[in-house]
């Protein structure tokens, strides 16, 4: 499998699922995106509105590599060479930047989020959105000014972030949860062993006195119906 990631990945998978019959894995592997993600732009969820980028105009791909791929399941495309050779780019640490025309489903992403994957931190939501937290606590505490309005919508699906981004979000959180809950002192723990044995031993001294006790008790009532029926004799 290459490295190298080819030009505009997304609209790259656009024409993939478009015009060939390659699996969601196999376009997945070539652009470096989640399956789901593009199954979902199969079904029309993800990617609306980007124009499919042809990889064997662009010279990235070639048509017998995407005709041996079609007949083997399991063959992974291979990214041509290219002769240029453009910089990597820095990821930008901070709020991930989200158009203008996606803004207004944010709060709905959010509440999803809070929904549906508690355990992920504020900061992590809004690396995931680009929001901030302000936003966030407004959401939870229902004090937002559209919250009567608001409905959990998938981030993934209203193109907010990738699945993928989300799944190591969620992985992150989980590893961290159980650090967490011991850091607080949460959990069972047991008693020490001096408890549980004077427990036990205590037990049997108790069962005996309750024995001495109901016999004390029987012996007495035996007495008193002795003492009644001499009476009845006497007279």
């Amino acid at each position: 499998m290459s490295t190298n990631t080819p030009l505009m990945p997304k609209a790259t998978a656009v024409w993939l699922v478009d015009n060939t019959a390659l699996s969601f894995e196999q376009i997945g592997d070539f652009c470096k995106l989640h399956p789901l993600e593009v199954k979902g732009i199969a079904d029309g969820e993800v990617a609306q509105g980007i124009k499919g980028l042809d990889p064997i105009s662009s010279g990235q791909l070639s048509r017998d590599e995407i005709t041996l791929a079609e007949k083997d399941p399991n063959r992974r495309l291979k990214l041509l060479e290219s002769k240029v050779r453009l910089p990597e780019q820095k990821k930008r640490r901070g709020p991930r930047y989200t158009p203008v025309s996606r803004r207004h489903d944010r709060p709905n992403a959010i509440l999803w989020l809070l929904r549906n994957h508690p355990e992920l931190k504020d900061a992590q939501i809004i690396r995931l959105v680009g929001t901030t937290k302000s936003t966030i606590q407004s959401i939870k505490d229902r004090t937002h000014w559209n919250a009567a309005q608001l409905s959990p919508m998938d981030p993934v699906t209203l193109g907010l972030c990738s699945q993928i981004d989300l799944d190591l979000e969620v992985q992150r959180a989980a590893k961290d949860r159980p650090a967490a809950l011991a850091a607080e002192g949460r959990g069972a723990t047991l008693l020490p062993v001096d408890i549980t044995t004077a427990e036990e031993q205590e037990e049997p001294t108790g069962r005996g006195r309750e024995s001495l006790d109901l016999e004390t008790v029987f012996a007495k009532l035996g007495g008193s119906k002795k003492t009644e029926e001499q009476d009845e004799d006497e007279e």
